[in-house]
């Protein structure tokens, strides 16, 4: 009795099944006239495998798998099982223990504290054709990308219910419409995939295949998804097959040793996460976790994958002291087996769903990250500019007074612009763990954190490099996150100054959206060009942003509490240049010091330019300027 063919089988002990999830777990079918629910797990090396559940009373000795010949694959047919019954299988290993695991390939578990799967038997209708049509074009690296990073569990809460976290459809009530209100082209969520502690915010995942129960049912999240596609919105789910949490109901020593992880803890264990990490050199370990990518492009619609921690797999040495890493056959520290397994990955995604993207979060140096594995690099599409937000941080955490002598830490970004694609991420690892919100960074009163967060945004908005804003921070909430709690949205009630921020970030979106200039060149120099980054006194930074049809918008950067009048700034073109974003504006909770909506060109050469403008330039402020008119 086989449920898998011998093709398939083959594949996986290979590493090369990469939808695993056809017949691995459970799945509803028919045997001999019955119908039922056929089983299948890898646990090689062990004397038996059976199923318990609700549907044989946990009974460990009344429905027992065969091994399907030398895969460590085994499978059965259990019938009359019926859709939400719970199972684990009861695993006896070599030296006579016995195990109760969870299902690595299970679509469906029990809401935590409880750890058993449930069958699914999933039929969803979906209704986002008109989005999946043209996902091609929407996610094209032309285009604007400007994503909202969310923590399900504590955006919103019911505080007539106890407080609790929103559902997957109630979320798909809001969140699709707020998106819209701020002008976000796609959301991440962080990890969805089921997890035991919810303090871990996902990223100790157990259920690779399984959002979580916590929301809902996995039907519940598709018509999540389903919702946020209608309303335009790209979803991006963060995912980590960096490391793996050590719980005893699921992947930790499934067979009763390392079977998914490495079993030398200096190459299996995480110091830092106190986790596991999962053995890429096994190739079923390999047709595991792509098949886990590709459910959730494949099963859920999703259009794009985050990759989580990808340092902490390409480097041996990571987080370890001397001694507590082994080196790679070259003496190196470099994981070969993690770079060609995230190798494989990227290739075997692409090849399947060439309109989504792979993004990684990688914090080094490494080379290539977002370059094609036929041109040596790891095949990500992007890669997040860990650099960037650092600098930039540092640099809005000064005194003012101070900041004339740290010009570099803004204009030092263009010097690697372009070596990869980059995302410009302000995301949730900057305000947890003490480190305060993204207002509580800058520097200065109230009014000055209000300012100087409206310039950065800006700024932000202006680079080269596509966009993500965590929660909360898109109205400047005060406190740092807090995973239990939700997010302050009475602010947006209640402040002038919050109010304004969010009505900045939702014209910024909108103005990045709708203008060429601002996304079209992202990820190529040709679309940037500084007119003047050296005026560190009066720490003013002038650039401009192009389209390859020759539009142009500049940025003008004030970043001290100085109001700056006849500022002279050289343009390449004569004419009439529209003040169309001034941060100041009363509108975003400014004071309205400005240019009048506008400034006409003079023939007074400056920064090599043939013509000029003289602009006020308000404190702590941001400018964009566009050509209206041309002077023939």
């Amino acid at each position: 009795m086989s449920w898998l063919s011998a093709e398939e089988l083959y594949l996986f002990n290979e590493g090369r099944y990469h939808k695993a999830y056809e017949k691995l777990g459970a799945h509803f079918g028919n045997h001999e006239s019955k119908a039922g629910v056929w089983f299948s797990v890898w646990a090689p090396q062990v004397k038996s495998v059976a199923v318990i559940g609700d549907f044989n009373n946990w009974n460990s000795g009344a429905n027992f798998l065969a091994p399907q010949g030398t895969s460590g694959v085994w499978s059965g047919f259990i019938p009359d099982v019926k859709k939400g019954q719970t199972y684990k299988y009861k695993i006896e290993t070599l030296n006579g223990e016995f195990l109760d695991k969870a299902d690595p390939f299970a679509f469906w578990s029990e809401e935590p504290p409880k750890t058993a799967s449930r069958i699914l038997s999933e039929n969803y209708k979906w209704t986002d054709q008109k989005w999946m049509g043209e996902r091609k074009h929407r996610q094209a690296s032309n285009q604007a990308m400007s994503i909202y990073e969310v923590h399900l569990g504590s955006w919103r809460r019911k505080d007539s219910e106890n407080h609790r976290s929103l559902t997957y459809r109630e979320l798909a009530e809001e969140l699709p419409k707020y998106l819209n209100e701020m002008n976000f082209t796609h959301v991440e969520l962080m990890p969805v995939m089921e997890h035991p502690f919810y303090g871990s915010w996902g990223y100790q995942t157990t259920g690779y295949f399984a959002p979580s129960s916590r929301y809902g049912t996995p039907e519940d999240f598709m018509f999540l998804i389903d919702a946020l596609h209608r309303a335009g919105i790209g979803v991006i789910l963060d995912w980590v097959p960096s490391h793996f949490p050590s719980d005893e109901f699921a992947l930790a020593r499934f067979n009763g040793g390392a079977l998914f992880e490495h079993a030398d803890p200096r190459l299996g264990f995480h110091p830092e996460w106190k986790s596991l990490i999962f053995d890429y050199g096994r190739r079923e370990v390999r047709s595991f976790l792509i098949s886990s990518a590709m459910y959730w492009l494949d099963r859920f619609h999703i259009d794009g994958i985050r990759v989580d921690a990808v340092a902490s797999m390409v480097y041996l040495d990571y987080s370890r002291k001397e001694g507590e890493w082994l080196p790679n056959i070259h003496g190196g520290r470099e994981n070969l087996e993690a770079v060609r397994f995230l190798q494989e990955l990227n290739q075997s995604l692409y090849r399947q769903y060439p309109d989504i993207h792979v993004i990684a979060e990688e914090s080094t140096a490494w080379p290539k990250v977002s370059a094609p594995v036929d041109h040596g690099g790891l095949g990500f599409g992007m890669k997040w500019d860990m650099g960037w937000m650092h600098d930039t941080f540092q640099y809005f955490k000064r005194d003012p007074i101070h900041r004339r002598f740290h010009q570099n830490d803004l204009s030092f970004r263009m010097m690697y612009a372009f070596n990869e694609n980059f995302v410009l991420s302000i995301s949730h690892d900057e305000v947890v763990y003490g480190k305060g919100s993204v207002y509580g960074k800058m520097a200065g009163d109230e009014w000055q954190k209000f300012a100087n967060l409206r310039a950065l945004y800006s700024y932000m908005y202006a680079m080269p490099g596509k966009k993500l804003l965590f929660m909360g921070s898109e109205f400047g909430q005060s406190p740092e996150w807090n995973h239990e709690g939700t997010l302050d949205w009475n602010l947006l009630k209640t402040s002038h100054p919050h109010q304004g921020l969010a009505r900045l970030i939702s014209d910024l979106n909108a103005f990045y959206k709708n203008e060429p200039a601002l996304h079209e060149t992202d990820f190529n120099a040709s679309g940037f060009e500084w007119i003047d980054a050296r005026d560190a006194e009066k720490s003013v930074y002038v650039f401009m942003r192009k389209s390859t049809g020759g539009e142009k918008i500049i940025c003008v950067l004030n970043l001290t509490p100085s109001i700056q009048n006849d500022y002279r700034i050289g343009v390449p073109q004569s004419g009439y240049w529209t003040e169309v974003i001034n941060t100041d504006s009363k509108d975003y909770g400014g004071e309205n010091i400005g240019n009048m909506g506008g400034v006409r060109s003079e023939f007074i050469p400056a920064h090599g330019k043939g013509q000029s403008i003289s602009l006020t330039l308000p404190p702590l402020s941001a400018l964009f300027l566009k050509m209206k008119e041309k002077t023939t």
